[in-house]
């Protein structure tokens, strides 16, 4: 019998924007812990004051980057900042050779 998995997932397009709440039900985490994403600048706002916030796609993504590292390695959000930053100019480094070696 060969074992099956289900997987769930959220097709985003770059376009799409989120409210808080919004970004909160995708991740699963609770408004609070976004806002401390905000405060440790691994997230930014598009617009507008506190209670009318929008974020990028692109911020779900840093989202669930930051989720992993915090519940996998333990890091704490600094440590999550500046990892997500590495990686994120490790992928712009492989995009750039990829584009050299062509």
């Amino acid at each position: 019998m060969s074992k099956q998995s289900i997987l769930t997932g959220i097709v985003v397009e770059e376009t799409t924007v989120f409210t808080l709440g919004e970004l909160s039900r995708a991740c699963g985490k609770p408004a609070e812990w976004i806002l401390t994403l905000v405060e440790e600048g691994i997230i930014e706002p598009v617009s507008g004051e506190q209670t009318h916030w929008k974020f990028h796609s692109y911020c779900l993504r840093r989202v669930h980057i930051a989720q992993r590292l915090e519940t996998d390695l333990g890091l704490n959000l600094a440590g999550v900042a500046l990892a997500v930053e590495l990686l994120e100019e490790v992928q712009a480094l492989r995009n750039r050779i990829a584009i050299l070696e062509k």
